[in-house]
């Protein structure tokens, strides 16, 4: 298997540095909007698993990337706590039944990954039989912070006033709901590494929303729980954690130190201070800006030269965008990008090794 992106995450040395993609499963390849058109809908397609094993897979034929990510939604959680989740054309993820009350909240259950979200565990499954140890398959799960943020405002928000309105009203309902949260993702990304996950990460993407005196007992707090429930190792081999905070430069040595293997780091972050703070003893992943993919081909590969020239040839770092893809994102511009990691990072490590 290509373990470079496992040995990365654990800081241990690697030839090149491992590259892939948040989104890298998406609608800027035709392909995936094929599928997506056969299955009827986004739901329908992150629910099927061999469908969701299809659009898995699709980046990993054009891209010699070196992780699969599951296809999924991180909303799957609330989702099977009874909330309703639907997809408005255009308007992104909706809750039929938003938690607006005491009594809402006091009913909120952790689900069974088992039961009621077979439907990802059988995905995991079926990725890692169809993968065949070409790459490792990365596990995932929202928050507990970020899924709050949409099971409490019932979409997607610009200022997530509701949210804010019960953090300064009832803050422990709040608190309430994020310690039901945490136990749901631990829980869940227990059980995607038990079907076959070998790398998790906790996508944090509203975390940095946050008042900066909020950040700590609000988001990272219920972080360090899901941390510390979570199985690190299986069937003898460790399976490294990744955490994401979009936003999450004002905390980031609070990051940092909170313990994960790996801090992503949005565009707004600097490599070199994040390298300082990780001294060595966590990976950093990151952190091109998703927008440089627009231009062309050959400015790509001097983004993603610039990047990897701020973190350096020092093991422990993962390059990724600092978020997803952005839709319309011209394929041969992932192509350009994959490719220039791929041969600069290798030209870095030379160089190093011949000057030491």
């Amino acid at each position: 298997m290509n373990d470079t992106l496992l040995r990365a995450l654990l800081c241990q040395p690697t030839d090149y540095t491992p590259v892939w993609l948040m989104r890298q499963a998406g609608r800027y390849l035709p392909e995936y909007n094929a599928t997506r058109l056969r299955a009827g809908s986004f739901l329908a397609l992150a629910k099927t698993p061999a469908l969701a094993t299809e659009v898995t897979l699709q980046p990993l034929e054009r891209f010699p990337l070196d992780a699969a990510i599951l296809f999924s939604d991180i909303l799957t959680v609330p989702d099977a706590m009874g909330l309703g989740l639907y997809f408005s054309e255009g308007e992104g993820p909706r809750f039929e039944r938003p938690l607006r009350d005491e009594a809402a909240v006091r009913s909120l259950a952790v689900p069974d990954p088992a039961r009621e979200l077979r439907y990802v565990l059988d995905a995991v499954r079926e990725i890692r039989r169809a993968l065949a140890g070409r790459v490792p398959l990365i596990g995932f799960s929202g928050s507990p912070f970020t899924l709050a943020c949409y099971m409490i405002e019932g979409s997607g928000s610009d200022d997530w006033r509701t949210v804010k309105k019960m953090r300064r009203e009832q803050p422990a309902l709040l608190h309430r709901i994020l310690e039901t949260n945490a136990l749901a993702v631990t829980a869940y990304l227990n059980a995607q590494i038990e079907a076959g996950a070998q790398v998790v990460m906790l996508f944090d993407t509203w975390g940095g929303s946050l008042a900066f005196n909020d950040y700590e007992a609000f988001s990272l707090a219920y972080l360090r729980k899901v941390l510390s429930g979570l199985a690190k190792e299986r069937d003898g081999a460790r399976v490294p954690n990744i955490v994401f905070t979009k936003g999450g430069a004002p905390w980031l040595a609070a990051i940092v130190a909170s313990g994960f293997d790996a801090v992503g780091l949005d565009w707004q972050t600097d490599p070199r201070q994040a390298r300082a703070l990780a001294a060595g003893r966590v990976a950093l992943q990151g952190n091109l800006d998703p927008a440089a993919l627009f231009s062309a081909p050959g400015l790509v590969r001097a983004a993603a030269r610039e990047v990897l020239d701020a973190f350096g040839a020092a093991p422990g770092h993962v390059f990724n965008l600092g978020h997803g893809i952005v839709p319309g994102t011209p394929p041969d511009s992932v192509a350009a990008l994959v490719d220039e990691v791929r041969t600069y990072s290798r030209r870095i490590r030379d160089n190093a090794t011949r000057v030491s």
